[in-house]
């Protein structure tokens, strides 16, 4: 079988970190769309969409984004297999009929998560598991067909709707991402906080969220047998 061809729609501000750790993750050719700069594919002809985290909320008043959700919600009614990732995740929600909401405090660094039933998207990965959030907005509401999958203390970490995924968490994260991001939410959760949560990324945190990083393998393994029982190729040209 042919590699399979995914759009990568970066709605993250300054995609640097973000377009380094989906590549290194992402066994698949990833053709790359910056989101918020309203660059978006003209077709859903790909094996699969995934959709990255941002610092915009998806309920602000910006260009962009109603014309993200609208693309999601097109990809997922055509059967495109879609992962949405932290703002993706509520993206995707949001897309698919839920509702996204800000949250009473900020919810970042290493922390626990527990899947709620199975899933092909958390085959290998433990019922209670570590990955880095950093998030102060929430899907309050699932999509009228999703499932909850994962979820803490905090609300909603991962649910399923057909071929769609959505996870809270950010499994794509290297240790210098989880300190950038932290380390930018200074003004946001003040400096003491930020401090306590840079102690924690340690090497041995790291290593215990790896193991949320099967689901970019699972995810691809899905969109892989998708393509060969018989969906439409992707086209050849963007």
């Amino acid at each position: 079988m042919t590699r399979l061809r995914f759009a990568l729609l970066n709605a993250a501000h300054d995609g640097a970190n973000t377009r380094r750790n989906f590549r290194r993750e992402i066994d698949a050719d990833l053709v790359e769309f910056d989101a918020t700069a309203g660059d978006l594919p003209d077709h859903t002809e790909f094996d699969g969409v995934v959709v990255t985290g941002s610092r915009s909320s998806v309920y602000w008043d910006e260009a962009w984004i109603p014309p993200l959700v609208d693309y999601v919600a097109e990809a997922a009614e055509r059967g495109v297999p879609v992962l949405g990732v932290c703002y993706g995740h509520q993206v995707l929600a949001e897309a698919l009929g839920g509702r996204v909401a800000g949250m009473d405090g900020f919810e970042i660094g290493y922390n626990e998560i527990r899947r709620v039933r199975d899933d092909p998207l958390f085959e290998g990965i433990d019922e209670s598991f570590t990955a880095f959030t950093t998030h102060g907005d929430a899907v309050v509401e699932l999509p009228p067909s999703a499932t909850l999958l994962a979820e803490n203390d905090r609300g909603v970490h991962a649910f399923r709707d057909g071929h769609c995924w959505g996870v809270q968490f950010h499994p794509e994260y290297d240790v210098e991402t989880a300190r950038d991001v932290t380390d930018g939410k200074r003004d946001q959760i003040g400096d003491a906080r930020v401090d306590t949560v840079l102690g924690s990324i340690t090497p041995d945190a790291y290593d215990a969220a790896c193991e949320a990083k099967a689901l970019f393998e699972n995810f691809t393994a899905y969109a892989e047998r998708l393509a060969a029982d018989g969906a439409e190729p992707a086209a050849a040209d963007d």
